[in-house]
């Protein structure tokens, strides 16, 4: 399934970075209407004088009232749901926000897309919900179950989700931190230099956004496969770059931060299909069935390994640099320094 121009899409947290690249993307591929929905009235204003498009709608408000995302999804086609909390630490101190949002908040949206009787719902997960070990992990690992519930239902909207792990450049990732502290001529600072860290561009995100509009069946989840890279190799490659010798200063793991990131279990990979570099995972089909949960089980005579950031194509350090060496982002920063 494309999108047309007779088509009007809905993106909610639609003034951030993933909506701030498909808003882009659409309006050059030819979309009918697109309605950025988000809290912040200041990231819309600078969107609308921007992008100055007549395509654009901008909605206040909130997917935690459900009153205003359902006026936003009347006449709605497609709707990229991307409003989060995302902050470990903000959803650590304060997880009963975090289930508001991410949580109650997708429920808010799949409904008032069923009700509206939208074609397809794309939720934007993370590698966080995948066997989590914090707040902001947990609530999307329920959101994810969210998507799952809704898929049992007989309508007329697909509901999927993509995952992902760390996409570069996005705001709240590292790779925006160690240029601002290159910039500023401070240290680089780096919490344990062999973590690992999956390194999706932006666009290859977008992608995976699109290849869900167009295979999804509902409940399924979407997985781009990425090059990773250690966390000392990436912050070198940064000095490197940019011909600066910033010293790297190690601060140690934070609390409720993985060593590696995690995109799909074992278990997933079972009975998922992979295709190019994506990977396809099916809902669990599973109905009101207790005895498929307590009394009977499958067995397993071998199970494929995680798809983890330390176990998967993990570069080394000049295939780093040529990596962020090629991407705009740098080449943005390079030329303005």
């Amino acid at each position: 399934m494309r999108i047309t121009e007779n088509d009007t899409v809905l993106i909610t947290g639609g003034t951030g970075s993933f909506g701030g690249a498909a808003v882009r993307r659409m309006l050059a591929n030819g979309c009918g209407r697109i309605r950025v929905f988000s809290r912040d009235e200041t990231k819309q204003h600078l969107m609308r004088t921007e992008l100055a498009d007549d395509r654009l709608e901008f909605h206040l408000g909130d997917v935690r009232d459900g009153e205003s995302v359902d006026r936003a999804t009347r006449g709605v086609d497609v709707v990229f749901h991307a409003a989060a909390l995302k902050q470990v630490p903000s959803c650590e101190f304060f997880p009963l926000e975090a289930v508001r949002t991410n949580v109650i908040g997708t429920s808010h949206v799949i409904e008032s897309a069923m009700r509206h009787e939208v074609r397809s719902v794309v939720c934007l997960s993370t590698d966080k919900a995948v066997m989590p070990i914090n707040a902001m992990g947990m609530t999307k690992a329920l959101m994810e179950k969210v998507v799952a519930a809704a898929a049992r239902r007989e309508t007329s909207t697909v509901v999927s989700c993509v995952r992902y792990g760390n996409v570069m450049f996005s705001r709240g990732s590292v790779l925006p931190l160690f240029l601002e502290q290159v910039r500023e001529r401070r240290p680089i600072t780096v919490t344990d230099p062999s973590m690992t860290r999956f390194l999706l561009p932006l666009d290859h995100a977008i992608d995976l956004i699109d290849t869900a509009l167009e295979r999804a069946i509902p409940g399924d989840t979407f997985v781009r496969r990425a090059p990773s890279a250690t966390i000392g190799d990436l912050a070198e490659a940064v000095r490197q770059v940019f011909d600066v010798s910033s010293p790297v200063e190690v601060i140690g793991t934070r609390h409720g931060e993985k060593s590696h990131e995690t995109l799909a279990t074992q278990q997933e990979l079972l009975n998922a299909e992979q295709f190019g570099d994506y990977i396809r995972i099916p809902s669990d089909s599973r109905g009101l069935d207790y005895a498929l949960y307590f009394s009977e089980g499958t067995v397993i005579e071998s199970a494929p390994n995680d798809y983890r950031s330390d176990t998967g194509d993990l570069l080394d350090l000049e295939a780093v640099v040529e990596l962020l060496r090629s991407s705009a982002e740098v080449q943005r920063a390079l030329a303005s320094s």
